[in-house]
């Protein structure tokens, strides 16, 4: 209340002096140098600026202290403010020759009821009474309404906070989108920036929104008649009072246009706080508050300046609790709502607790802040503290001579590796030249890692060392023997290697490919190979391989690049003649980064391989003393140029007679050490393992069968654990406790085969089978129907279909020349199945069975019993070799097949096999078809076709 009371005793100080006295003081001041309402004005507004956080009793103080000065009361009666009824208390003062600028505020004491003001809606950062805030806005019709008002003398506004963040807009619709209780404010500074417009306001007391008005905008006197009037002033000044009277009249009856999009003015009413008393609480409140706020100042140096020269400064404003309040939550970067709890509380009490509460919680954050700022300072000083002195220690060994630097030890290091090695001249000549680079290059850059890795690979590798090799056949036959039984090629073909390398003395290389069904020792032969040669062993797969990169490394330039697995081989075993296996050759991939497979031509080639070149060491590498082992189901899948390459070494699959010695000499014991049984623990029989061969594990390798001896010796050491039984012997009549039933309960599907059916010989992936033709009738031809057909089923391939075509012209030629009354081929619609269905079969070498199969059924008559054969057949009549001779054989003799026909160009084929495999069988070499109808129909004289 101290401006109010202050203001009006102001006014009715200067109503009561007279108008000649007022002039002379005036005239007296303008002549004495005193200062101008204008330059007044903002002397009051800097030092209201200045003094922004200064006490209301303080204010109050000053204003009493200079009611008495005639100077303040001349320099105070241009700034004045206007009177309810809209007129100037001063409009009669006489105006000075220095103009007024209208954009400064000039006001020497805020109001204490000021009812309209317009209205600034702002989305955060409230501001606190006694506290500054720059405002910018952008709407016209606010920016046109304050400069208006500032123009009028009237700078002041209501600072209200918005309800939603989210709305952007400076000026809300209606009263309910801003809170009720806002802060009634005065512009100090006003820059117009065109489109823009920036306040600086100084918010003085709360108040509270009652009801919105409509401004109008009036038109404002040209520039002109301004000028004229002063003029006129000037000259008439006693006449003045009486002119200003119409010129008010005038302004008011010119027209007025409202603005009513938006809430521009409201209507407001000063908000009190509730009466209160220095209780002992408030008390306690108002020091803990205090407290807080002088720890938030030792802890944050951003307030620390300003709000220790400001309680400094002001000791009786720390005691003011209203103040305080405001002052605490302005400190603060609480939340919106948060902050305008405060201001729109009126219990003192209250509003210390709300304040303390969020002083609470800035100081608990600033707390935290410190601690992290604490911790990342630390780890900054130990990295810091760190480096210096790992920097001191280099520079003091260096000086000491104890330490070179890090580009010298790396290459003393890579000098060291090639010192006893034989380095050609390209290689060598390479690395010195990279060496001289990595000396130049900064051991920070990309560049000098590159090259650090290159010349490790290239120091690394084997040049001109190599493993000393066993030459000794004796020695090198054990070894092979001890490891497999049978492959009598593969060993003779290895002994042969070492016999060139003894008689040459010195190490060769070679290209060798062993193909054969799955589990017959492909893979593991080749590790006794290495270990009968005493070469180092490396294998890799390219099973599935689709990118070059494998085989011929990346390019240096790539991030990541490393060689290919052929350098990666020879970096790990330390020397230029191991054996490397390449598995699974035949399953190679191809993808949109390369034809791995034409990568390998250059690797297997022994013209090539002496200068392999791999992408990433780009000097040529000698791999023409590696021993290359590849491995491969089937021969088909590769290509034609990479075979050509290779030495092809068959390895088909086993017979019962050699299954049943590998179980003994091989199987049974690595299972018997895999668990931990002795031989006085367990025992299987001879004749266990020979039911388990032929009854469980038909298939040509023995992975299958060790598969179900480790299951017998597992479940044997169940038992000896579980104190079940101290020994266990496996034979014939309780195999079935440990294997489960047997898988094959059947050699043959027709122990005699009928008229229509014959069987054949076919291979697989997984070694030889025996497979069935079976023929009959469709359906009864019509008379209206001149020609027979036939359909084939059984899962056939394109080759297969055509043979069966073949096969039927055959037949009806064959039958047309022997017996010409037999016209059921020619009548008949047939139908010819392979079993079993799901199985995919292809290939040549069924054609003669097909054709026995027709004959058979054309006469009613079964063929011999016992009988199984193979071959390719031409429209003609001739029987064409086929392959696979060993597998067809050893599947026809594990199913009890006693005669077997085979085309006469396999014959030296079937004279490579072991007796053990042609014993007790009645083989016959055929080379036309009239020979296998000799045989099968048991024709003394078989008839003779002219050809």
């Amino acid at each position: 209340m101290l401006h109010l009371v202050n203001l009006s005793r102001n006014s009715r100080l200067l109503s009561n002096l007279s108008k000649r006295h007022l002039r002379r003081v005036s005239r007296s001041l303008s002549e004495n140098g005193t200062l101008t309402s204008n330059t007044k004005c903002r002397i009051n507004r800097n030092e209201t600026l200045k003094n922004t956080l200064f006490s209301s009793s303080t204010s109050s103080r000053l204003l009493k202290n200079n009611i008495a000065n005639p100077k303040f009361l001349a320099a105070a009666r241009f700034c004045s403010t206007k009177n309810p009824d809209g007129s100037d208390e001063d409009a009669g003062a006489p105006h000075e020759e220095e103009s007024f600028n209208p954009q400064l505020p000039a006001t020497v004491a805020v109001p204490e009821v000021w009812p309209h003001v317009p209205v600034i809606a702002i989305s955060k950062n409230i501001v606190f009474p006694r506290f500054i805030k720059l405002i910018e806005l952008t709407n016209p019709q606010l920016i046109e309404l304050i400069r208006r008002k500032v123009k009028l003398n009237q700078p002041y506004a209501g600072i209200f906070l918005k309800k939603q963040e989210e709305n952007e807009s400076e000026v809300v619709n209606n009263v309910d989108d801003v809170y009720k209780v806002g802060v009634f404010a005065q512009i100090h500074e006003m820059q117009d920036l065109g489109d823009r417009l920036r306040l600086v306001v100084m918010a003085h007391r709360r108040i509270k929104i009652t009801g919105q008005l409509f401004d109008t905008v009036e038109d404002e006197p040209k520039e002109e008649s301004e000028v004229a009037r002063r003029r006129k002033l000037r000259n008439n000044r006693p006449a003045k009072k009486q002119e200003s009277k119409p010129a008010d009249e005038k302004a008011d009856a010119k027209t007025k246009t409202p603005l009513k999009e938006g809430l521009l003015m409201a209507e407001v009413e000063n908000v009190m706080h509730n009466k209160f008393r220095q209780t002992e609480e408030v008390k306690a409140l108002t020091q803990e508050v205090i407290k807080t706020i002088r720890d938030i100042i030792s802890l944050n140096p951003l307030y620390r300046d300003s709000l220790q020269q400001m309680m400094h400064q002001g000791q009786r404003v720390v005691d003011n609790p209203v103040y305080l309040s405001d002052l605490g939550a302005a400190l603060t970067a609480a939340e919106s709502k948060e902050l305008q709890e405060v201001l729109e509380e009126m219990d003192i009490p209250k509003r210390l607790m709300l304040t303390l509460s969020l002083l609470k919680k800035e100081y608990e954050l600033s707390k935290l802040q410190q601690k992290i700022g604490r911790e990342v300072e630390e780890k900054v000083k130990q990295h810091h503290r760190k480096y210096i002195l790992q920097e001191q220690l280099k520079v003091i060994k260096k000086e000491l001579g104890l330490e070179k630097e890090d580009k010298d030890a790396i290459g003393e290091k890579f000098k060291e590796r090639i010192k006893d090695k034989v380095l050609p001249q390209a290689v060598s000549s390479v690395i010195d030249e990279e060496l001289n680079k990595l000396g130049f290059l900064e051991s920070h850059s990309s560049e000098f890692n590159v090259t650090r890795n290159y010349l490790d690979w290239l120091t690394s590798l084997p040049w001109g060392v190599q493993s000393e090799e066993n030459l000794n056949l004796q020695r090198a036959s054990e070894i092979l023997d001890q490891d497999h039984y049978g492959m009598d090629d593969i060993k003779r073909r290895i002994l042969e290697f070492i016999a060139v390398s003894q008689l040459k003395g010195s190490t060769q290389g070679k290209i060798l490919c062993f193909h054969g069904p799955p589990g017959v020792g492909k893979t593991s032969i080749a590790r006794s190979i290495a270990r009968a040669l005493n070469r180092e062993y490396f294998r890799f797969s390219v099973g599935g391989m689709t990118d070059v990169a494998e085989i011929k490394g990346h390019r240096r330039t790539y991030v990541g690049a490393m060689p290919g697995k052929v350098i990666q081989c020879l970096k790990k075993t330390r020397t230029e003649n191991p054996l490397v296996l390449i598995d699974e050759v035949d399953k190679i991939g191809k993808g949109y980064s390369g034809d791995p497979s034409s990568a390998l031509l250059e690797l297997l080639d022994p013209e090539q391989n002496s200068n392999f070149l791999d992408h990433y060491l780009d000097v040529p590498v000698d791999l023409s003393k590696v021993l290359f082992i590849c491995t491969a189901n089937v021969v088909d899948t590769i290509p034609e140029p990479l075979r050509d390459r290779m030495e092809m070494i068959d390895m088909s699959g086993y017979v019962a007679e050699e299954k049943l010695a590998i179980a003994k000499q091989y199987l049974l014991p690595q299972a018997m050490r895999d668990s931990g049984l002795k031989d006085d623990q367990i025992q299987v029989k001879d004749e266990a393992l020979t039911i388990l061969i032929k009854s469980y594990c038909r298939e040509s390798g023995v992975r299958n069968l060790q598969k179900h001896i480790e299951k017998v010796v597992r479940k044997v050491a169940y038992k000896v654990v579980k104190d079940e039984a101290s020994f266990v012997d496996v034979d014939s009549n309780n195999l079935q406790e440990f294997v489960g039933k047997p898988v094959f309960t059947h050699d043959r599907m027709y122990p005699v085969t009928p008229p229509g059916v014959v069987m054949g010989l076919a291979w697989t992936a997984m070694g030889g089978s025996t497979l069935y033709i079976e023929t009959t009738t469709r359906r009864i031809p019509t008379e209206k129907e001149a020609d027979a057909t036939l359909i084939l089923t059984g899962h056939l391939g394109e080759v297969m279909k055509e043979s069966a075509k073949i096969a039927l012209t055959v037949a009806r030629n064959f039958l047309l020349r022997t017996e010409p009354e037999n016209t059921f081929l020619h009548k008949n619609h047939l139908h010819l199945h392979v079993p079993e269905g799901a199985t995919p079969k292809d290939g040549p070498s069924a054609g003669c069975t097909i054709t026995t199969a027709l004959l058979s059924l054309a006469k009613g008559e079964s063929i011999r019993q016992d009988v199984a054969m193979t071959g390719e057949i031409s429209l003609m009549g001739r029987i064409l070799p086929v392959g696979g001779i060993k597998e067809k054989t050893i599947a026809a003799k594990r199913s009890g097949v006693k005669c077997i026909i085979l085309p006469e160009e396999n014959k030296k084929d079937f004279n490579d096999l072991p007796s053990f495999i042609t014993e007790g069988l009645e083989v016959h070499f055929v080379s036309t078809f009239d020979e296998v109808y000799h045989i099968v129909f048991n024709k003394k004289e078989p008839p003779q076709i002219k050809i």
